[in-house]
């Protein structure tokens, strides 16, 4: 089977289609390289020993799209689609940036997918689209609602995808909410590599470790938690991305439309976290306690029972590997691709 994969030079993207690669299939990938790099594909290339097709568009480039389709050697079966923007602070800042980018360049995916006749496709949502849950483990029939721009676009992509699927039965989707992607891959030669200052947490401390920031900021210290900072599920980005693969062979059986978490099931701290850096790296996090952000919740992880149940998929690798491996990463690529 052939997989176009949207955005599969970013971080997310590029161990998915080492995965595919994996598990025999052949991958194309669009991207825009706008937060990525080609590098990415490079290497994964290397670490597969298999050629990807990369084609460097925006995805709201509705002639491009139709060309790249067009052009492409061998049919396209089904679309991962992670190409998006994703950083929650600037959403805030440029809402019209983040509804513009993200929801036109999905309809014009659809649209060109429906024309072309490829009609599976897996969607990279988000646990933001939960909001502030009233209780956890979460379930994937929680009620859904957001906090950020961001966060409303995959909440819209999601219900734009279930509309496309009533109206076209055949259009087989799957909505895959990821909690917090972490780590690398092993091997060191793929991994984050965030433009300027990093959004998320793991990637900020390994700046801190290597010295090219000085110390961490943790948010908040009050939180009704076990110690007082922000608990998450943290799940290592090759999990993830198996959770992609399963989710592929899902599409298969023409199930309509699916739905589910992926994540580990357990919550970690932000000082879990920086434990299981000091002790991988055997390095001190230099941290200080700041006032909490406006919009962050105190505690979010999943239930993943349901993608146990019908993917036969569950996360593997725990705290210690994710730290264990994005620390591997940093210290091979000191300035990233």
């Amino acid at each position: 089977m052939h997989i176009l994969v949207t955005g599969g030079a970013g971080y997310i993207g590029s161990h998915t289609c080492l995965e595919l690669l994996a598990a025999g299939y052949r991958v194309t990938v669009i991207d825009s390289l706008v937060n990525a790099k080609e590098e990415a594909i490079r290497r994964v290339e290397q670490l597969a020993g298999q050629s990807v097709r990369l084609a460097v568009v925006d995805l709201r480039d509705r002639d491009g799209v139709r060309q790249l389709l067009a052009d492409s050697p061998e049919p396209v079966d089904s679309v991962i689609h992670f190409a998006g923007l994703k950083a929650v602070g600037e959403s805030v800042e440029k809402p019209l940036l983040y509804y513009q980018n993200n929801l036109t360049s999905t309809l014009t995916l659809c649209e060109v997918m429906l024309e072309f006749g490829i009609r599976r496709l897996i969607f990279s949502s988000s646990a933001t689209v939960y909001g502030d849950p009233a209780t956890v483990p979460i379930t994937e029939d929680f009620p859904l609602s957001c906090t950020n721009p961001y966060g409303r676009t995959k909440l819209m992509i999601e219900d734009i995808l279930r509309d496309i699927n009533r109206a076209e039965p055949t259009f087989q989707v799957a909505l895959l909410r990821y909690f917090n992607p972490v780590g690398a891959h092993h091997s060191g030669q793929i991994g984050e590599d965030p433009a300027g200052l990093p959004n998320n947490l793991t990637p900020y401390i390994t700046k801190v470790l290597i010295g090219e920031l000085a110390e961490l900021q943790v948010f908040g210290n009050d939180y009704p938690t076990p110690d007082g900072t922000g608990v998450r599920d943290y799940i290592h980005v090759i999990d993830l991305a198996r959770g992609h693969v399963k989710a592929l062979t899902k599409l298969q059986e023409n199930p309509g439309l699916v739905t589910y978490n992926l994540g580990t099931g357990r919550g970690y701290s932000v000082l879990d976290v920086i434990r299981a850096y000091e002790e991988v790296s055997g390095k001190t996090v230099s941290y200080r306690i700041a006032p909490r952000r406006p919009g962050d919740i105190a505690a979010c992880w999943a239930d993943p029972s349901k993608a146990a149940r019908e993917l036969g998929w569950q996360a593997q690798l725990g705290l210690k590997e994710m730290c264990r491996d994005s620390w591997n990463w940093q210290l091979k690529n000191p300035t990233g691709y």
